[in-house]
C-alpha cells in the first residue's frame, strides 16, 4: 500500500500526531510518500521509521528548499515546484493522509490545493484534525 501524506509545515497538534502513529501502526503502509518539508512531513517520516522498518520511504522534495526537511529517504525524486510535486504524491498514491492547520478550507494552501487535487482523482483523503479526529473526503 503505498500512502501519501501531506500538511502543514508548522507540524501537527499532539492530538493529530497521536492518531497519525496509530494510523500508520494499523495500516503497515509499504510506502510512505511525502514532500520532504519541515513539519507534517518529517513527523510522518520519523514515525515510520521508528515503528516499521519495512515501511520504505520515498521523498518528493521541493526545488525551493527553504522549508525542506533534507530527511534521508529510500528514494528520492528530483526537485519539482510545490504543486507538481505534491500532485506526483498524489498520482502515486492509493490514500492521501492529510494533517491541515485548521479543518477550514484554504484557498492559498499546499495542503489543501493537494486534497483537492486528490478527490478530483478520486483518491481516498483521511483527514486528521487537530483534534486528532479522522474525516473521510
Amino acid at each position: 500500500m503505498h500512502i501519501g501524506i501531506t500538511g502543514t509545515r508548522d507540524g501537527g497538534t499532539l492530538d493529530a500526531l497521536y492518531t497519525l502513529r496509530a494510523v500508520l501502526s494499523a495500516l503497515q503502509p509499504t510506502w510512505l510518500h511525502h514532500g520532504d518539508c519541515v513539519g507534517v512531513d518529517s513527523e510522518a517520516h520519523t514515525n515510520c521509521r521508528s515503528m516499521s522498518p519495512k515501511t520504505k520511504i520515498h521523498s518528493h522534495p521541493p526545488v525551493n528548499s527553504l522549508y525542506r526537511a533534507h530527511r534521508d529517504a529510500d528514494e528520492e525524486s528530483v526537485p519539482k515546484e510545490y504543486l507538481e510535486r505534491n500532485q506526483d504524491i498524489v498520482d502515486v498514491s492509493c490514500l492521501l493522509i492529510a494533517i491541515p492547520k485548521t479543518v477550514t478550507e484554504e484557498k492559498r494552501s499546499g495542503t489543501w490545493s493537494t486534497v483537492r487535487y486528490a478527490i478530483r482523482r478520486g483518491i481516498p483523503v483521511m483527514l486528521i484534525c487537530p483534534n486528532g479526529d479522522i474525516e473521510w473526503l
